[in-house]
């Protein structure tokens, strides 16, 4: 009986491992599946958002080609001097760009940020072109950009009297003649002349007092006079023109100048006769310089996402420079944090929690999404430590280090499309979009790029360069150059400092 009862007990005991094992195993498998349906649920939900960014972002070839339309559009309307026009076209009274004939010592004052550059260089003619240049930066001090005119100014003229005293027997300047400088300014400015301009404001953090509607010429040529330098300002100058003048001076086929950096723009050269505004006798070139100011464009064919439309919302100038926000430097890796965000929040991209970092606006930065985007390593390892330093997520999964990598794909991608479209329109605007109808061969044109963007981040712009092949066709595109023309606006000041010289004519 005892024998019995045991062998019973026994026999239920095993019955209830089997039933729990039965069941312990059911539950994992539950457990799988449902972990299983999650993840699926979780890649299903990320990939609804990826399909809907790629919708948001694309821009087909035939939207590029109406928006370049819209851009020669406004571009008409500021030429015009159409108050409501979105380009301001501004005139930049710059007549007369290099040839490569100018000789002599010309200096250049750069003044755009919270460091200025002075540059001086001597010109040898059409043989020696660029005989020596020297350059110095200089810091301003924070409590400077805020201050008074005369303060800044001041200190400005103060580097640039020291540089000048540190002229070397390389650079010769003629005797009983003044050195002549080209300033460039990079601030918003109403241009009345070639060596003059009011202030419209500062920008950029600058603040200065009592400078708004004062000529910023006269104000550098006071400081200067107060320093005992007996120097003059000849050319006043936006970086974007300077970049021009420093392209056609290396290569006489330059039309226009495209800065892709941290802002943008384009400044081109316009036949003097097809500006409607312009009042006073035609330049004897016959041609104008015309800055454009495209950043400020906007029209309802822009592709807008939804993640375009809260950054502007948020920004410090919202319904402003709409092109600027969605092709430079300054709002790409924006762009591209506040993808990854919706990711994390409605896919779980980062896991569970969001990273609180990636919260963090503007933490993710332009330069950081070009490391990301030409990370080519089989397990994107660069990609991966990126992240981990930026968002804060010690350990991604390779799904995730290649779905982020095809969102600065597309941020890249839209970006640099629309800004082919932008340089397209200007080949529009003076008729160097396609091959002659009177079977003349189509002359060389060349663009002047600069810019960190277009310079460093390579896969943006190859981007730029093959949709402008697209956009002009094989024909035409074979005669349209873009080069990069890496710091024209320093040396382009100088050198139209040279060409508006008071003894060009002498010369």
């Amino acid at each position: 009986m005892g024998k019995t009862a045991a062998v019973g007990t026994a026999v239920a005991v095993c019955a209830a491992v089997g039933v729990a094992v039965v069941l312990a195993r059911r539950r994992s498998r539950r457990e799988a599946e449902l972990l299983g349906a999650a993840e699926a649920d979780r890649k299903r939900r990320a990939a609804a958002v990826i399909e809907e960014v790629e919708s948001s972002l694309a821009t087909p070839t035939a939207l590029l080609r109406s928006i370049a339309d819209a851009m020669v559009t406004e571009m008409e309307r500021g030429l015009r001097g159409d108050i409501h026009a979105q380009l301001k076209m501004l005139i930049s009274y710059v007549d007369n760009l290099p040839t490569g004939d100018e000789h002599g010592l010309f200096y250049a004052l750069d003044l755009g940020g919270t460091n200025f550059r002075v540059l001086r260089v001597q010109l040898g003619g059409r043989e020696k072109r660029v005989v020596k240049q020297q350059y110095e930066e200089v810091s301003i001090p924070p409590h400077l950009m805020v201050g008074t005119s005369m303060e800044l100014f001041d200190f400005i003229a103060a580097a640039l009297a020291k540089f000048v005293d540190s002229e070397g027997e390389d650079f010769h300047l003629p005797e009983g003649r003044q050195r002549e400088l080209g300033f460039t300014f990079s601030f918003p400015v109403n241009q009345t002349s070639i060596s003059s301009g009011t202030l419209i404001k500062w920008t950029k953090g600058f603040s200065v007092n009592g400078m708004v509607g004062e000529d910023v010429v006269s104000e550098l040529s006071k400081a200067m006079e107060r320093q005992g330098l007996d120097m003059k300002v000849t050319a006043l100058v936006n970086d974007t023109v300077g970049t021009l003048a420093g392209g056609r001076y290396m290569d006489n086929d330059v039309v226009a100048a495209v800065i892709l950096g941290t802002g943008t723009n384009a400044a081109y050269v316009e036949h003097a006769n097809a500006i409607p505004k312009w009042t006073g006798l035609l330049p004897k070139s016959g041609n104008m310089v015309i800055n454009t100011e495209w950043g400020s464009f906007k029209s309802d064919k822009l592709p807008l996402s939804e993640y375009d439309k809260a950054m502007d919302f948020e920004s410090l100038n919202p319904g402003e420079q709409i092109y600027e926000k969605l092709i430079s430097g300054m709002y790409l890796g924006e762009i591209v944090r506040r993808i990854l965000l919706k990711l994390a929040h409605d896919a779980s991209l980062f896991g569970d929690v969001v990273p609180p970092k990636l919260e963090q606006p503007f933490v993710l930065r332009t330069p950081d999404m070009s490391a990301m985007h030409h990370d080519s390593s089989h397990d994107l390892k660069i990609l991966g430590a990126k992240l981990k330093d930026i968002v804060g997520v010690a350990d991604t999964s390779l799904e995730v280090r290649y779905i982020t990598r095809h969102i600065c794909d597309l941020v890249a991608e839209r970006g640099a499309r629309l800004a082919a479209a932008g340089i397209y329109s200007i080949l529009k605007k003076v008729g160097r979009d396609k091959v002659p109808t009177n079977g003349s061969k189509m002359p060389r044109t060349v663009i002047a790029l600069d810019g960190g963007l277009y310079e460093h981040y390579k896969k943006f712009s190859s981007c730029v360069e093959a949709t402008l092949t697209d956009l002009l066709g094989e024909e035409a595109s074979s005669s349209v150059v873009a080069k990069l023309a890496n710091d024209g606006s320093g040396i382009g000041a100088a050198l139209l400092a040279a060409s508006h010289s008071q003894y060009a004519e002498v010369d």
